[in-house]
């Protein structure tokens, strides 16, 4: 079963996820701040990490810096707060998701299967089935989930690259953001759709050679995004 880092300064929440997470048949470890979590998911390697943002020592933001730079790790972040910055920056930084607290177990759960099977998805890839095609200098291998710009590998994160294969597989379909949250990231999202847009301006950033003028992923004005290869 998956491992789990739960990262909290709060005990009480920590003491809370951890027992719902291992009702559920996870294998769960914790931290208190980020700068544990870092060392964390070195030494445990763990399949998903639950991060708060709110913590002594090294914050919840720098740790998922730190965290990134190393691993493509599943990371949901944790916020007190239901303030926009708050989820707009962490997915800047490379977060795959977030939960506002207070949450109720269910929806926790809900946001860590989904992250999980899709994590388990990419490495259950085949190294022999490959499925690769060229968008103008952009290739995308589909089969493992790798992005190459001008013969250069590019970093994605798991959801940067769903959300980039998804529209480069339905080349020149327009697709609103709310077609995108249920497609790309599989189930409700509470509407918010600044995840797409953070997601697809974090995109442009890295498979563009100028982000503010995109030939490739191209915003529908009032409506939504396509690609165009």
């Amino acid at each position: 079963m998956a491992k789990i880092l739960v990262v909290d300064d709060e005990a009480s929440i920590v003491t809370m996820v951890a027992y719902n997470l291992k009702k559920e048949g996870y294998d769960v470890i914790t931290a208190q701040n980020g700068e544990e979590a870092f060392d964390l998911s070195i030494a445990e390697e763990p399949d998903l990490i639950l991060l708060d943002i709110m913590m002594p020592v090294m914050d919840g933001y720098e740790a998922c810096r730190k965290i990134r730079e190393r691993s493509a790790v599943p990371i949901i972040m944790l916020t007190a707060r239901a303030d926009e910055t708050d989820k707009v920056v962490g997915l800047e930084i490379g977060a795959d998701d977030y939960v506002t607290k207070p949450f109720g177990n269910r929806e926790l759960i809900a946001r860590v299967k989904a992250n999980l099977r899709r994590s388990a998805a990419k490495q259950a890839v085949s190294d022999e089935n490959t499925n690769i095609k060229d968008f103008g200098g952009i290739k995308i291998d589909f089969d493992r989930y790798e992005v190459v710009k001008n013969g250069e590998a590019i970093n994605l994160t798991l959801r940067e690259f769903e959300l980039l294969s998804f529209l480069a597989a339905q080349k020149g379909t327009i697709f609103t953001r709310e077609n995108l949250l249920e497609k790309v990231w599989g189930y409700q999202y509470f509407g918010d759709v600044r995840a797409v847009d953070v997601t697809i301006r974090r995109l442009r950033e890295k498979i563009e050679d100028d982000p503010s003028k995109p030939r490739h992923i191209i915003t529908k004005r009032g409506i939504g995004y396509y690609f165009t290869g």
